[in-house]
């Protein structure tokens, strides 16, 4: 790094309003009174932030549905055993709860040995005693289901931690099972994620099964929003070229609590040598000054004098890694802040470790899974005393045109723009679209501005409490079915990732000069909603397209918005995206869809790499991509062709192409490009 480049790509601001960690009467908080009130249901996904409770919350409903709603047992199921922890026992009493929640040491079997050393059999035994709970690694769940048959389990309650491990792929045996089991209809379940979306196109459950869930979402605004201490989080993705390791103190602070996340070793910005990499890291911070016989924790003098406390989870040896990762979790040290500092980590220290002081998750390259990044960021987020900012960083490699893999760093480079996106999707409010009519009017508990709510325009409405806004659009279409509807109120997250994943589109985005964003907007992404939801009818399928695309790019306007605002310094942190949002709607003559369809969606994220980038590696971006550039395919031309026949029944005539509008022009070259396939195979 020849030159500072910290630039944010995301810096969202919250409320600081207390209300998502204050305890009602029952000793639950705000996510957990969400999720009680639906205790009755047989299926629930919750979807809810890292540190927002979901272990507790599934203490509630599951003690609940044995004592109330006549279930047997309650099978907890984690995804690797050190998350076995979270469900200990809990005093619940003790904060106003009817009854406490305890697991009996035997079965526990992510600490028990399991009977006769097999845990299997422990699940077997535990089936036909008289207790309540048992806890267990989703592979033992497996094994036992295998065994002992679907049907073994009848009148139960199964949940699941970290239900993204799951999916409706054949090769996952737990997800295949799971639709077995939602087949025969004689458990509950419970499923538990905190992540909005999945890193690959596989679905956690067949559709007809995830219809019959009812979804808690609790999203990262209204957790955030609701915290006493944390006020801002930043998110970034900063380049280097060389070794990182050079570089590594340009974004690493040593007066930060900070997890630091090391390359896999088959990545291209590792040096292939992991522990060599620790070493350089410790030196760049400072004199080594020995390890602590107690915690097994690396002292490091730096130049100031202070002395680090460094957590060292790379190591091999494995009675030197266990000391460390026991002394990480100590319970006598959890509310101690000067435990430890730094904790370097290779696969660690991610999904389900809790250390609430970690002000910085720096993660260097690119991690391919969308799931794992926000599982980092996690880390981050936790509410503590003196804690009022937060942040993630993705160290990533700049392309060097010297390389053979330029092409894989120009990939690497899209994907994290794409990671970025969709962090911003996620720390918004939650967006609620609905048509512009002759009878739309105010929705209660929604403020709508200076002036209040305006019969004669398009409205933006927004709800503090509950991080929501209420927007009207103008020519939207609403989703007619039950499933569309779903998807527009719980599953946009879903469509917006698989979007943005999509080479072709962030690919054109980004460097296409030529690009009518139609061609993004309606073209791609409806081929995206049309692949992913093909049981959706043609009209449910533009609604969900509509929904998306208006969640994206009004996410990417208030941003823009909001930026303009602080530059001008006329609002408070907390307001700045609300505000972006009236502001880009107050700025347009109508807030109607095809204005939205006229935005790029990566508009505002090119701005942003032109800041972190330096203008000969952007220049050198572009030119690979633009040596990729195709023409018009059949497929795309087929469908601009059906968007020709629309534009003909709205407005009489068949789109024009000599038109001075690029979007009816493109699709007026989509009809010519049919007519001339239609040609050459008549002329064969």
């Amino acid at each position: 790094m020849s030159r500072e480049k910290n630039v944010p790509s995301v810096s969202v601001t919250y409320a600081q309003n207390g209300s998502s960690t204050k305890s009602n009467e029952l000793g639950m908080r705000a996510m957990q009174e969400r999720a009680y009130e639906k205790r009755g249901e047989q299926y629930l996904l919750i979807k809810s932030p890292p540190a927002s409770g979901k272990s507790r919350a599934l203490m509630f409903i599951a003690l609940d549905k044995l004592q109330n709603q006549g279930l047997n047992q309650a099978i907890v199921v984690v995804p690797e055993k050190s998350i076995g922890s979270s469900f200990n026992d809990e005093p619940l009493s003790k904060f106003g709860f009817w009854a406490d929640w305890t697991v009996a040491p035997k079965w526990n079997l992510c600490n028990s040995p399991g009977t006769d050393g097999g845990k299997v059999k422990s699940v077997g035994a535990f089936l036909e005693s008289g207790d309540q709970v048992l806890v267990c690694t989703h592979a033992t769940f497996r094994f036992a289901v295998e065994k002992l048959g679907v049907n073994a389990f009848d009148n139960r309650l199964i949940a699941v931690d970290e239900f993204h491990h799951v999916s409706a792929s054949e090769d996952s045996i737990l997800g295949s099972q799971l639709n077995e089991f939602i087949a025969r209809d004689k458990v509950h379940v419970v499923a538990m994620t905190g992540s909005y979306f999945r890193g690959d196109a596989v679905p956690i459950l067949l559709p007809e099964n995830e219809a019959k869930f009812d979804t808690i979402t609790y999203t990262y605004y209204e957790q955030l929003n609701g915290y006493k201490y944390l006020k801002t989080l930043d998110i970034g993705y900063f380049f280097y070229s060389g070794s990182y390791a050079d570089d590594i103190l340009k974004v690493l602070d040593p007066n930060e609590k900070t997890i630091v996340h090391i390359p896999n070793v088959n990545s291209r910005e590792s040096t292939k040598d992991k522990h060599r990499e620790v070493e350089h890291i410790i030196d760049a911070l400072g004199d080594w000054q020995g390890t602590d016989p107690e915690t097994g924790f690396q002292l490091v003098k730096t130049p100031e004098g202070r002395v680090l406390k460094i957590a060292d989870l790379v190591d091999d040896e494995a009675a030197k890694r266990d000391k460390v990762s026991a002394a990480l979790k100590d319970p006598a040290h959890k509310d101690d802040r000067d435990h430890v500092d730094i904790i370097i980590a290779l696969g660690m220290a991610k999904e389900g470790f809790d250390w609430i002081w970690c002000e910085h998750a720096l993660t260097v390259g690119y991690r391919a899974s969308l799931t794992e990044i926000v599982q980092i960021i996690g880390r981050a987020t936790r509410d503590a005393e003196g804690k009022t900012r937060a942040r993630f960083t993705n160290l990533i490699a700049e392309p060097d045109a010297a390389e053979e893999a330029v092409t894989e760093a120009v990939n690497d480079t899209l994907k994290a723009i794409a990671a970025s996106l969709l962090m911003e999707q996620v720390l918004a409010p939650r967006f609620n679209f609905t048509p512009k009519t002759k009878a739309s009017g105010p929705v209660e508990g929604f403020d709508y501005g200076e002036g209040g709510y305006d019969p004669d325009k398009e409205n933006v409405g927004f709800n503090e409490e509950s991080g929501q806004f209420q927007i009207e659009v103008k020519g939207l279409a609403a989703p007619k079915s039950k499933e569309a509807e779903r998807i527009c109120q719980e599953d946009l997250n879903e469509v917006i990732t698989a979007f943005v994943q999509d080479k072709t589109a962030i690919e054109r985005g980004l460097f296409d000069e030529e690009l009518v964003p139609e061609e993004l907007t309606q073209v791609r992404m409806g081929k995206i909603v049309g692949a992913k939801f093909p049981e959706l009818d043609a009209e449910d399928q533009e609604a969900v397209r509509q929904h998306a695309i208006a969640a994206l790019n009004l996410t990417q306007k208030a941003k823009e918005a909001a930026l303009s605002i602080a530059e001008e310094g006329e609002i408070t942190g907390n307001t700045a995206l609300i505000d972006g949002v009236r502001k880009f709607a107050m700025d347009v003559r109508e807030l109607d869809i095809d204005l939205i369809d006229r935005i790029n969606p990566f508009g505002e994220a090119y701005a942003i790499l032109a800041k972190t980038m330096s203008e000969e590696s952007l220049k050198q971006v572009a030119a690979v991509i633009s040596a990729k550039k195709v023409q018009l395919t059949p497929e795309e031309a087929r469908d601009l062709a059906r968007r020709a026949v629309k534009f003909k029944q709205e407005r009489g005539r068949l789109p024009s192409i000599t038109s001075p509008d690029a979007w009816e022009k493109k699709m007026a070259e989509g009809v010519a490009y049919l007519a001339r396939m239609k040609q050459e195979a008549a002329n064969g």
